[in-house]
């Protein structure tokens, strides 16, 4: 037996990132009234996070604006942290997404986390929309953003800034935590010289994972946490048997796939899924995503969820689940609780 499948869950803290999932016959209101059902499970469990993604112009995913739906998700919770996974700063003016994080964290003193992404969470085009400009596109500005970001938060510009006299409102508030997320070690090594947490996205970016970790790690400098704190992401299908996780995970699965070839759907049955005329191009696309995913019964999840904490060295695991019936999915996020913690199923 590795040191991993004995580590506990106060070594290892659970935590859920959302995004919203709209299932084929679903209204997009259902799918955000689940989301807000899931957040009350999963402090019942006693997961500690609960992160909410950007994205858009994607008709399988409600979660376009992450900030409205904290503030719904922490005033129906009252213990669990709040916050993006992520905010991505190219999207948005700094000063408006400090003046959002202050207001939510004066709601919610103490349970609000900024993730901040500097991926643009759509295609092209519509980030082009949501820019406003080819140059702001294109801009290779990231670094500068999160430093008017930081600034803002603080109310501590440089002299002579010619934003000096601009203050992000509530001024008694400060930002809440930030963390930056990445699926590279651009941000890793990022989150590392600024001194913040860093969740890295295993779920759609696994061999990257280990380095990234590395270079954050290794160029960590203190700031406002006093060591690194690593959050992995991962896709996790739980279910009372190993075929039963594998079925409910096929409309996930088939529509990462429809995504990656641009052809985003709304999350198919799992009988639509089983029933898809696969080509042998599709099948081995896949069999890649299927690698990225656990997927199992909960002795299955426990033992591939080691592996995962004995190879990263995890401070924190996020899940994230997308099943077709809510029913699965809150059952998923039980099992994965109660397996690292040794309860029965």
């Amino acid at each position: 037996m590795t040191r991993a499948l004995n580590v506990s869950p106060v070594d290892i803290p659970l935590s859920v990132l959302e995004l919203s999932p709209v299932v084929s016959g679903m209204t997009s209101g259902q799918a955000l009234h689940n989301t807000l059902d899931l957040a009350k499970h999963a402090e019942r469990l006693g997961y500690r996070r609960f992160w909410l993604a950007e994205h858009h112009n994607m008709p399988g995913i409600a979660a376009a604006v992450p900030e409205i739906l904290i503030g719904q998700v922490a005033a129906v919770t009252k213990t669990l942290r709040v916050g993006s996974g992520g905010v991505m700063l190219p999207n948005h003016a700094p000063l408006h997404v400090a003046e959002t994080f202050k207001t939510l964290e004066a709601l919610y003193p103490g349970r609000i986390d900024l993730g901040i992404g500097r991926a643009p969470g759509t295609d092209g085009l519509t980030a082009l929309a949501l820019r406003r400009s080819r140059e702001a596109l294109h801009a290779d500005d990231f670094d500068a953003q999160l430093s008017e970001l930081f600034a803002f938060g603080s109310g501590d510009f440089p002299a002579h800034h010619p934003f000096q006299a601009v203050q992000a409102v509530p001024t008694d508030v400060p930002l809440p935590p930030v963390y930056l997320l990445g699926s590279s070690d651009y941000s890793a090594r990022l989150a590392g010289q600024l001194g913040l947490g860093f969740a890295f996205a295993y779920h759609f970016s696994p061999h990257a994972l280990l380095p990234a970790l590395r270079a954050y790690r290794e160029g960590f400098v203190p700031g406002d946490v006093e060591k690194p704190h690593a959050i992995v992401t991962v896709s996790v299908f739980c279910a009372p048997t190993d075929d039963d996780a594998h079925f409910l995970a096929g409309p996930m699965q088939l529509t990462f796939l429809k995504l990656r070839s641009g052809e985003p759907i709304q999350l198919p049955s799992p009988e639509e899924a089983r029933d898809y005329p696969y080509t042998p191009d599709e099948r081995a696309a896949l069999e890649a995503i299927r690698a990225m995913q656990i997927v199992g019964s909960p002795d299955t999840v426990r033992s591939r969820l080691g592996e995962l904490i004995a190879k990263t060295q995890a401070d924190e695991l996020m899940v994230t689940t997308m099943m077709y019936a809510h029913s699965d999915r809150l059952r998923s996020f039980e099992l994965v609780a109660g397996a690292l913690r040794g309860v029965p199923a």
